[in-house]
């Protein structure tokens, strides 16, 4: 009997888990699932011991993973001290793009292998952020904020006040993966001219122009932040590269905090250079009371939810069910994380 932790949380749903795992496991009768459900997202995560963006405490995963083999999980935190205490544990498979709820380098120690859910959200985060493209773009929210307030303000459709088209426009993606990839191809639907800054890309089609980040920011109309968070990026974003943007531009980020430089995005702002900007992540999450990003004008916010959609979910918990079965079979693992690819 191998036994099976469904850590899910109110959004990957220790439901969806069992119901994947059964069916990629064939229903296999010798697989015995326990379950635990983890606050998130009625509570916020955050570091636990020495992870981050973690769910749930570690005396509570320890008494839960008595016995298992195989953890399947999206927050649960996975620390050293976890590990040390949970010597039946070969298998942790972590329904995110990234496993930064698990300590690697211990589980490297203790012999568990770790897998992530790449991709998982890519659709949904690529939707939201085209979506925040137009809602920064033609002032949507801001608008039908006046409306509710009982203010018809008929002169927005000033000349001088109105926003421009994205058909014709140049939009610049920074970063060409998995979701930079969608955004290209929903934009170039639209109409507009493509623009890619990703050292790392590969297969570019003849559509889309690849060029240096320099290039790409005096060039755009639009640009939008789909690049990874790393030593390298961070800070990609600042002061100097958001003054090389042309006079009335948006930018957008849907990827990770550590790319932007915020106060010189809302200096930005505040002086007019940027006619909008649009984003769903932050330096510190929650915002906190009194953050600048809650009273600059042009703002266009949303609390980290580009990924939330019922199909990321679903996704989430089938790419890890599928690795739980790659397990039982001795096959090998798709989507395994070791320390090195951390760094």
């Amino acid at each position: 009997m191998t036994r099976l932790l469904a850590a899910g949380d109110h959004f990957v749903l220790n439901r969806l888990i069992v119901e994947a795992v059964r069916a990629a496991a064939d229903g296999a009768a010798d697989l015995e699932i326990g379950e635990l459900e983890l606050p998130w997202p009625l509570e916020p995560f955050g570091p636990v011991a020495e992870v981050d963006e973690a769910s749930g405490t570690e005396d509570e995963l320890i008494g839960a993973l008595g016995g298992a083999e195989i953890c399947v999980t999206q927050l649960a935190p996975l620390t050293a001290r976890v590990l040390a205490a949970c010597p039946d544990l070969r298998l942790a498979c972590v329904t995110r793009g990234g496993p930064v709820n698990v300590n690697l380098a211990a589980a490297a120690r203790h012999g568990v292998a770790v897998c992530a859910a790449p991709g998982r959200n890519a659709a949904a985060t690529a939707e939201h952020a085209v979506g925040l493209i137009l809602a920064a773009i033609r002032r949507i929210p801001s608008t039908h904020g006046e409306l509710l307030a009982g203010r018809w303000r008929g002169d927005h459709y000033r000349y001088d006040a109105v926003g421009p088209e994205l058909d014709g426009a140049t939009v610049g993606l920074v970063g060409y993966g998995a979701v930079g990839r969608r955004v290209a191809r929903a934009l170039a639907g639209l109409g507009a001219r493509v623009l890619v800054s990703d050292p790392y890309a590969r297969d570019v089609p003849g559509d889309v122009e690849r060029v240096p980040l320099g290039d790409l920011l005096r060039r755009s109309l639009v640009v939008s932040l789909h690049a990874r968070a790393t030593e390298e990026t961070a800070g990609l974003i600042g002061a100097a590269e958001i003054a090389a943007m042309p006079y009335g531009s948006i930018l957008v980020n849907c990827a990770r905090g550590a790319l932007l430089d915020y106060d010189a995005l809302c200096d930005a702002l505040d002086s007019g250079h940027l006619y909008a900007a649009a984003l769903d992540v932050y330096p510190a999450e929650p915002l906190p009371p009194g953050s600048r990003l809650l009273t600059t004008p042009g703002l266009t916010l949303t609390p980290h939810i580009a990924g939330a959609s019922r199909e990321t979910a679903e996704k989430a918990a089938r790419i890890a069910a599928a690795e739980v079965a790659r397990h039982l079979t001795g096959a090998p693992l798709r989507h395994r994380v070791t320390p090195d690819d951390r760094a």
